[in-house]
Formats: C-alpha cells, sequence, structure tokens
C-alpha cells in the first residue's frame, strides 16, 4: 500500500480543528487513491465539529449542504468539504436521506458509507481508522459494501452501479454478497435521476476497463437502465464478418477504442440497431441491413433520455450512422466521406472503424485494416494539400454569386453545394471567375 501525504491545506484544516478540541480526519476516496499511489481528485474531511463550529474557526466558508452537515472550507482559491460526523435517517426516495442526525463518533459515521475501500479514514496524529478491513479489500481486489449489502443498496440504489464503475476504474471484482445484493434491488435504479445514471456510466465507459460493463449486465443493471444493450447480449450474428454476438462484439471494441466520452457512447451504440433488423437467409447466414440508421435512431433516443448534452448528441448520432460507411479509396472518395462526416469528426471516425474492425472476425481483419490504412493516408494527404471539401474552403462565397445577379434564395444555397460536389469530385475547378461562370450556367440553365 501506498503513504498518505496530507497535502499542506489539508493539514492545517485538520490541525485548525484538532487545536479547538474537535476530531478531523481526511476520509473516502482521498485516502483510498492515497493507499493506492493514485494522486486523490478531492480532500475530503470529516469531523466531530458542528458545522457551525467549522464555519466560526475559518474565515471563508460555503454552505455546500449544511443541512447535510457539510461546509465548504476555502484556502486560497481551493476549496474543501468539511463534513461532520453523521448517522443518515430513513432513505425516502433510493438516494437521499430524509434527515441526518449528528454524531461525535468517527465510526457510526463510517458505517453510513458505500464501500469498505471507501470508508478509512486518516490524520497524521492517529494514523488509518480502518474498521471494516478496507486495505484488506484493496489488496484483496474486490469492491464489498460496509454492513449488510441489501441495506446499503436499499438506502442508496445508485450504489449498485457505482459498485461496478469502481470496479471498472480500479479492475476490481464485485464480493459475492455484494454482487449478489445488486441482482436483488437493481430495479430500484428506476427511482434514481437520470443525471446521475448517466454520470456513472460516463466513468465507467471512460475507465482503464470499459468491459466491466458486463458485470452490469450479469447483475441486471442495464436490464433497468439500458435494456438495448440487454437485446445486443442475446442476438447473435452468424456471419463470415462475426465471431461474437452484438453484445460481446461491443464489449470488445469498447478495449479498442480511446477513453473518450464521446468515442466510448458511440462504439456502445454503434449497433444497438442491430437487433430489430436482423434477417437470417435460406443459407443460415445473419444480416442487418440498414442498422446503422436504427443505431443512430436509438442512440438519440438513448442519450436523450439519459439527459446528455446536444452537442454529445449531435456527434454520437453523426458517428454512429457513419460508423460502417466505407467510401472509394481515392482522394475524391475521401474528401466527399470528409464533407459528409465533418472535418471535426472525421478523425474520430477512423478510430471507431479501427475499434469496430478489432471486434471482428480475425479472419476479414488484414483485408479490412489495410483498406482503413489507405483511407488514413489519403486523408492525411487531402489535408496535407488543403484540398477544398467545405463550402468555407470554396473559391467563391453566397455573397460572390449576388454580386453576379444571382439572387438570395434556397437555389443560391443549391448551387453553392453544386459547385462544391464539383469541386471535391476535381479541386483544380476551386478557382473563383471559373465558378461564379458555372454558378450563372445553372442558374439560367
Amino acid at each position: 500500500m501506498g503513504v498518505i501525504q496530507i497535502p499542506e491545506k489539508v493539514h492545517r484544516i485538520i490541525g485548525t480543528l484538532a487545536a479547538a478540541g474537535h476530531e478531523a480526519y481526511a476520509v473516502g476516496g482521498c485516502v483510498r487513491d492515497a493507499l493506492l499511489g493514485r494522486k486523490p481528485a478531492d480532500w475530503d474531511i470529516t469531523t466531530s465539529a458542528s458545522p457551525m463550529e467549522v464555519k466560526m474557526l475559518f474565515p471563508r466558508t460555503i454552505d455546500t449542504g449544511i443541512h447535510h452537515g457539510t461546509v465548504t472550507v476555502m484556502i486560497g482559491r481551493d476549496g474543501f468539504e468539511v463534513t461532520t460526523y453523521r448517522v443518515d435517517g430513513e432513505y425516502e426516495d433510493c438516494r437521499h436521506p430524509k434527515e441526518v442526525q449528528f454524531t461525535k463518533s468517527l465510526i457510526e459515521d463510517l458505517k453510513r458509507r458505500d464501500f469498505t475501500i471507501n470508508a478509512m479514514a486518516y490524520n497524521e496524529e492517529h494514523g488509518l481508522v480502518d474498521e471494516f478491513d478496507g486495505v484488506g479489500d484493496l489488496r484483496r481486489g474486490i469492491i464489498r459494501c460496509v454492513g449488510n449489502a441489501g441495506e446499503r443498496f436499499t438506502e442508496d440504489a445508485l450504489r449498485m452501479l457505482r459498485a461496478v464503475r469502481f470496479s471498472a476504474q480500479l479492475d476490481f471484482t464485485l464480493e459475492e454478497h455484494t454482487k449478489a445484493a445488486i441482482g436483488e434491488l437493481c430495479g430500484r435504479l428506476q427511482k434514481v435521476s437520470a443525471e446521475r445514471i448517466q454520470a456513472e456510466l460516463v466513468k465507467l465507459l471512460v475507465s482503464s476497463h470499459p468491459e466491466r460493463i458486463r458485470d452490469a449486465w450479469e447483475t441486471g443493471i442495464t436490464r433497468i437502465i439500458l435494456p438495448e444493450f440487454d437485446a445486443c447480449m442475446a442476438c447473435g450474428q452468424d456471419n463470415p464478418h462475426h465471431i461474437y454476438s452484438v453484445g460481446e462484439h461491443t464489449i470488445h471494441a469498447l478495449q479498442e477504442i480511446d477513453a473518450d466520452k464521446v468515442l466510448r457512447l458511440t462504439v456502445l451504440l454503434h449497433d444497438f440497431g442491430k437487433p430489430a433488423v436482423k434477417t437470417t437467409d435460406e443459407r443460415g447466414t445473419d444480416h442487418f441491413h440498414s442498422h446503422q440508421a436504427v443505431s443512430q435512431d436509438l442512440a438519440e433516443a438513448i442519450l436523450k433520455r439519459l439527459k446528455f448534452d446536444n452537442d454529445t448528441i449531435r456527434q454520437v448520432k453523426k458517428l454512429t450512422y457513419y460508423h460502417d460507411y466505407h467510401p472509394a479509396l481515392t482522394c475524391a472518395g475521401v474528401r466527399k466521406a470528409m464533407h459528409r462526416i465533418g472535418e471535426e469528426l472525421f478523425p474520430l471516425y477512423l478510430k471507431v472503424q479501427r475499434a469496430d474492425i478489432l471486434a471482428q472476425n480475425p479472419v476479414t481483419q488484414e483485408r479490412k485494416l489495410a483498406d482503413l490504412a489507405e483511407m488514413e493516408r489519403l486523408y492525411k494527404k487531402v489535408l496535407k494539400e488543403q484540398s477544398c471539401f467545405t463550402l468555407k474552403q470554396l473559391a467563391v462565397t453566397g455573397h460572390d454569386l449576388m454580386d453576379a445577379g444571382i439572387p438570395a434564395g434556397p437555389e443560391l444555397g443549391n448551387i453553392l453545394n453544386h459547385l462544391l460536389e464539383a469541386v471535391i469530385e476535381d479541386p483544380q475547378k476551386n478557382e473563383r471567375e471559373r465558378l461564379i461562370e458555372q454558378a450563372l450556367e445553372f442558374y439560367k440553365g
């Protein structure tokens, strides 16, 4: 286990509380990460002092969640959450306690936490407080609830998805009783807000082990939050291009793509349309015609359901639709593809294609990867030559055509698009006078 080194500002807060006669410890994820040799993103502090006592000791505080005992103490520009030891009352919405009671017992406070690895506290005077063997579970590489797993998940249903998310981030396995309790209680996730589901799902997907989404499927979580994934897991692909079910193909592809939110979401959703369009011919071969369009529609519906922002939805939709698009392997073909997919998304499209190929039948991969390498070569050539593939690169503008006598309106836009198509096919045609002349021929003709 790593050595816990408390930052100076955290040490100052703990020291100030201790000098006033209060207990104070760093607690939770920061202790876990320090023991694992990771740099904690945040340092949280737990204390026997009441919120008002905390506020009296520090000149700058913010009432972050004062009714639940949390005050943010500002040291310079940095904020640190300081929370009074508490015992949670009855949970009313599968997520939040109806009320909390403050306590003077650190152990009582640690008892209410989700997992043993998050229920450790530390200060330099008393060392590590590890009542529930969090260090042992870190060594064993398991996610285990504090106390009774059923009680912890009944209190806060989101903890079930958090368990899988931690398994993905840390490459840990779910402890037997913890996993069984998720299977029994996962239906309670229906009561958790879409925003909180989204946040945990994204953390799982962009982790170093996105394949742990299989844990979410095995425990029944995806049946509640992402039933379309379950349909993919049940959808076989008896096809020369594939050796996995749609779901298993997706899991393998997730492991082949960068840990980026848009890329991982695209790979997760890219084949969700396959179960709906699957057909089997007389030879027993499965086909999935038009699955790209259906997957795009499902991606949009799912991302809206999970309250994703519009820009993420826009990018994932387009990448999902074009994930299986194969342009002609010529400069003109690649320019057309760049125009369709967009300058911003085309490099991501290439990464999605690679991940998709690497999760298919190895027998077919060599030729497909060679074609992809050629497309990447042509893409770099187009960029180097600064060939035109967007309207903004066209040598004429709408104002130029209006000055030439073509009135504003839909026809003007159509003419500009005709000119762009011609230039994409032959970049040498991207000359202002020549394009104006061609535009007038279109208009008069």
